[in-house]
């Protein structure tokens, strides 16, 4: 079986569907999100939101993520390592699921809470493929708010700005190389553009996200 014949697009050309928005309780401004012409059109000024795709299934089903993204500029800033700097003109967003079997009794005890505060198990971990302005394209480092999500430059700094560029991962090794074993189960595909920690201003937009089987050669 081909990648293509064994695809989930989970944002085509024909419409959004299975999209909902991302939100966060303690940032008061959203980002703005529209759909048109089979992308969304992001744009934020000191905000902060997302829209994500919830999935489940064993991430080695389909391990190949692609997508095309492009930015307006991206925020070219030194920080993007810091709380105070975690902002970035463009992200996607995977998130994996949390397993009890696979955790420690500290782990299920947090995970249990989590649980009983908001209805379901947050996710175990994420990856962050981010356009960021300063750190080089191809860098990694734990996300300043959380050491399970890691974030990971993918593009960087002025370079393909204004033009679509097509982006393809591995995510099976990505998540091996990020944090040292096999990935639980998908969880969800996000996107986000954020502003809220700088109060810059950013655009981006997002298209043709697909996870899919690693092609056989048939």
């Amino acid at each position: 079986m081909s990648a293509a014949a064994a695809a989930l697009v989970v944002l085509s050309s024909v419409s959004a569907a299975g999209w909902e928005p991302l939100r966060f309780k303690k940032v008061q401004r959203a980002t703005e999100y529209a759909y048109a012409e089979g992308a969304f059109h992001a744009v934020s000024s000191a905000s902060s939101s997302g829209m994500i795709f919830r999935l489940s299934g064993p991430a080695a089903e389909r391990p190949v993520l692609s997508w095309r993204w492009k930015v307006n500029a991206p925020l070219v800033h030194a920080g993007e390592r810091a709380k105070d700097g975690d902002d970035f003109a463009a992200r996607v967003y995977v998130t994996f699921r949390y397993e009890p079997r696979r955790a420690g009794l500290g782990t299920r005890a947090k995970y249990a809470l989590a649980k009983a505060l908001y209805g379901e198990y947050p996710p175990h971990a994420g990856i962050a493929y981010v356009w960021a302005g300063h750190e080089p394209a191809g860098s990694s480092w734990p996300n300043p708010y959380t050491d399970r999500v890691r974030m990971l430059a993918v593009r960087s700094g002025s370079a393909g700005a204004g033009t679509w560029a097509a982006e393809r991962r591995d995510l099976l090794a990505d998540y091996a190389a990020l944090f040292g074993e096999p990935p639980p189960p998908l969880a969800g595909v996000a996107v986000m553009t954020d502003t809220d920690q700088t109060g810059a201003r950013a655009e981006a937009w997002y298209a043709d996200i697909a996870l899919a089987a690693p092609s056989t050669g048939r």
